[in-house]
């Protein structure tokens, strides 16, 4: 591993956004471009050492990087769109040499990243960039994450009370599944503010009405109590889901925290402070890169034309082979989860880099992913090429210890 690489870019000299490329494999970072009024370098440095442990946990032959776009994601299209062009007109050499590889992430969409990449003259085939359900697969290892927890934890998840900091996408997608499974929601939040009802949320109608109105809906949405945003992580509850903003959660604020229980849908949500206090009063606390996974490789077997319903057994029998080992091997060694779960993903990544059994099969399977791009390579054809690899990729090895 080296130094992170970094990219800072200014429009009229102000900030206009950064690239931070943490880790490369055959010369290439692949992670999210977000849109925020606030992204700044700090954030993606560590957003970008995320990706480089998610890639390294999954197994999947990428380094790890984060892009950010300083701007309003709720500006008018226009304003958007101009401020995206301009970003890619900088970051030209990075993108079209595909030593930077972006992706939708908060506050950006599939067509967004069509319009950076064309915008700095990189061909887009037919085959990338297809509208993907990240988000849901991303709540999918989300919500199964917090099952093993609910073993560790002791917590019975019918009935118990769960609050959802951050709606969008994977927010929403957590509530329906978290409804489904009898767990009762009492709070969610957007950046407007955070609805509470002790008895229970309508899952069904707030999704609906945040499809149509986006973070608003809190306001729209009448049937219960209106809050501060930042009043959600410490309502009373037993199951805590950020699914916000960077570092949403920090120390003072994980001292007031009553879940037993928390598990992210976002990359990077607790402070590194606020994470120890929580495991110091004994509260379950999955790695977000562990938890979030989801996204990442629901968007591998998406691309590689794997259908919906064998995704999400894949994701599922993933994440019950893995956290719960993780869990429990943290506490048989009295360490962190994160610790664990580093260790994992860095071994796993320095294989890859080192060219090993793992990183030899990774360079065929880039390179039959390159044809396919191309459209040299059936869909069908490539599926069944591409599944016994990925579930030989996705396995559970002796070489990750007990």
């Amino acid at each position: 591993m080296t130094h992170p690489i970094v990219h800072n870019y200014t429009d009229a000299g102000l900030p206009m956004g950064c690239v931070v490329i943490d880790s490369t494999l055959r010369a290439r970072a692949h992670g999210g471009l977000r849109m925020s009024s606030t992204v700044d370098e700090p954030e993606l440095r560590d957003l970008a050492r995320s990706m480089t442990l998610k890639y390294g946990y999954l197994r999947q032959p990428f380094g790890g990087a984060k892009a950010g776009v300083r701007a309003d994601p709720e500006a008018p299209p226009e304003e958007r769109r101009e401020r995206l062009a301009r970003f890619a007109e900088a970051a030209a050499p990075l993108l079209r040499s595909r030593a930077y590889v972006p992706a939708p992430d908060m506050g950006t969409d599939v067509d967004d990243i069509r319009l950076v990449l064309r915008s700095a003259g990189v061909p887009v085939s037919p085959r990338q960039l297809r509208v993907s359900r990240s988000g849901y697969y991303t709540a999918v290892t989300t919500f199964c994450s917090l099952q093993e927890a609910a073993v560790i934890a002791g917590v019975t998840l019918k009935g118990a009370r769960a609050t959802i900091e951050g709606f969008g996408k994977v927010g929403s997608a957590l509530a329906g599944l978290l409804a489904a499974a009898g767990v009762r929601v009492v709070a969610i939040s957007t950046s407007r503010g955070a609805l509470y009802d002790p008895s229970g949320l309508d899952i069904e109608r707030l999704t609906a009405l945040a499809t149509s109105s986006g973070s608003i809906v809190v306001q729209r949405y009448q049937d219960a109590q209106s809050l501060p945003a930042n009043a959600l992580p410490t309502l009373p509850a037993d199951v805590l889901l950020p699914c916000a903003g960077y570092h949403s959660i920090d120390a003072a604020v994980a001292t007031h925290i009553h879940a037993r229980i928390v598990c992210s849908g976002a990359n990077n949500s607790l402070t590194s402070d606020a994470e120890l206090d929580l495991l110091r009063r004994g509260v379950v606390v999955v790695p977000d890169f562990v938890a979030n996974c989801g996204g990442v490789l629901g968007s591998v077997l998406e691309f590689a034309s794997i259908g919906t319903p064998e995704i999400e057994s894949t994701l599922r029998l993933h994440t019950q082979t893995h956290v719960g080992r993780i869990l429990s091997s943290a506490r048989k060694q009295a360490v962190s989860p994160r610790q664990v779960a580093e260790t994992l993903a860095m071994r796993r990544f320095q294989t890859m880099a080192d060219g090993g059994r793992s990183g030899g099969a990774a360079r065929v399977f880039e390179f039959g992913m390159s044809l396919y791009r191309k459209g040299l390579v059936p869909a069908s054809l490539f599926a069944a090429l591409a599944r016994p690899a990925l579930h030989r990729r996705l396995a559970w090895q002796e070489s990750d210890g007990d």
